[in-house]
């Protein structure tokens, strides 16, 4: 039976334990496994390479993004470099010109070294994808939304870019979440979450997980999971799980207030520009609509200078200025200090990611609350 959503996210990888019949998958604190003898075990060897707390979070997760397998992580980081880790020397990367810093930090300070070379392009324009492909091209990573722009990409027309030459497409669904958008299938081969934000929730964790349904990626990225060894703990595992249960009803939370908050943030004079897919004059509003079942939490707005900024983000009562995003309580961010700082200055002025913008991570509180303090730091 197909079940919905909230249904697999409660059930899927996460049958009552055996023994004893807990409904909730045990925390397993063990390093290693008792085996019978030689080559005689019950399918559990060594906890790096697995772990049952963590196979039902991949499993789970799979589900969820209707994928084949699923793989986690202990961050988001490692996580993306687990699926680069797919890649060989001297292999082609096209990627989104406007992304996490971190990402960006990833790619252009550690991979290059190794022998990666990227184009980084804007991938509003499948054109700038096919014109940036290169005889050694392997893959096409994309954020959408990105980070913290807001700008979406077509997934089904970067998908078709990818099977015509035959390279992987991989996007980063962190934004959205599997609630809101399932990239896999609008052709990616790979999807990747920081399972820190709205998959864990509650600012309470730090995770990565890698979703694909092509049976030969999985087979490597297992592989390179088990090799490189960049696991979550149980205690971690367990958590995102106990998150993933109410996902649903969280994103539908943050959805309805983010759309009041942004709308209240576009009609005031103080923001020189409001970026938020839910907005009826977003750019690509109509793309949003299509491709994404909500518009997410996730807001970025301009004040119009370093100094505005920094006024409003140190008034703020409600809201916490803290970096990351996704939690239940409500978060402001400057990214230039603070997210997008390993990004060279002159590729955030040719992005939009100017010294007076903020980004809202709006969570789950009374949306007047949040609207109030809003208000209140812009008079301050």
């Amino acid at each position: 039976m197909d079940y919905g959503f909230s249904t697999k996210a409660i059930h899927a990888g996460q049958e009552p334990e055996p023994v004893t019949g807990a409904v909730n998958v045990p925390i397993f604190q063990t390093s290693t496994y008792a085996q019978r003898g030689i080559g005689d075990h019950s399918g559990f060897e060594y906890a790096r390479t697995q772990h049952p707390t963590r196979g039902a979070l991949e499993a789970c997760i799979a589900a969820l993004e209707g994928g084949g397998r699923g793989f986690a992580f202990a961050s988001g980081l490692a996580a993306i470099d687990a699926v680069m880790r797919l890649l060989s020397p001297g292999d082609h990367v096209v990627a989104g010109d406007d992304m996490y810093g971190g990402s960006f930090r990833l790619f252009d300070k550690v991979l290059r070294r190794y022998g990666y070379s990227f184009s980084f392009v804007d991938l509003r324009n499948p054109d700038n994808v096919r014109g940036a492909i290169q005889e050694h091209t392997r893959m096409i990573y994309a954020e959408t939304p990105t980070n913290p722009m807001m700008r979406l990409c077509d997934l089904d027309a970067l998908g078709a870019v990818a099977r015509e030459h035959g390279v992987m497409l991989t996007v980063d669904n962190t934004f959205m979440s599997p609630y809101l958008q399932n990239p896999l299938a609008h052709g990616a081969s790979i999807v990747v979450h920081s399972s820190t934000k709205y998959i864990g929730g509650h600012s309470d964790l730090v995770g990565g997980l890698v979703v694909t349904s092509d049976d030969s990626i999985a087979e490597r990225l297992a592989f390179v999971q088990n090799s490189c060894g960049a696991v979550p703990g149980p205690m971690d595992c367990y958590l995102t799980l106990r998150s993933l249960k109410t996902l649903a009803v969280r994103m539908d939370r943050h959805c309805a207030n983010a759309a009041e908050v942004a709308a209240y943030i576009a009609g005031r004079p103080e923001f020189t520009q409001t970026y938020y897919p839910g907005l009826p004059d977003f750019p690509q509003h109509d793309l949003a609509v299509r491709q994404m079942r909500g518009f997410g939490g996730m807001i970025s707005a301009d004040l119009g200078s370093f100094e505005r900024a920094r006024s409003f983000c140190g008034a703020v009562k409600l809201f916490t200025f803290a970096e990351s995003l996704g939690g239940v309580e409500s978060l402001l961010c400057h990214p230039v200090s603070m997210t997008h700082g390993s990004v060279p200055p002159d590729v955030r002025a040719k992005l939009g990611i100017t010294d007076g913008l903020v980004r809202f991570s709006v969570g789950i509180e009374n949306v007047s609350d949040l609207i109030a303090d809003i208000e209140q730091a812009l008079a301050a």
